[in-house]
């Protein structure tokens, strides 16, 4: 575990990022008492939308009836 304090961890932040990618844990500290710790973000997803298509696609009230000829295939 590496610890560092405030500004050696503005100064050394690439490193320190570096470091983390090895699998080492970061503490910073200040006045010698952690205050926060770096860890690292494997994968960063995407925030996920719903109803992005909302008033797109239009459903027709015949959607569900059979399909005339299609009614070889349905037996």
């Amino acid at each position: 575990m590496i610890r560092v304090n405030i500004h050696e961890a503005k100064t050394h932040l690439s490193k320190l990022i570096e470091k983390l990618r090895e699998g080492e844990d970061v503490i910073i500290a200040k006045g010698n008492k952690p205050v926060a710790r770096l860890t690292l973000i494997e994968e960063l997803k995407p925030e996920r939308r719903t109803a992005t298509a909302k008033g797109k696609v239009l459903i027709s009230d015949k959607f569900d009836l059979p399909i005339k000829d299609f009614e070889d295939y349905t037996s």
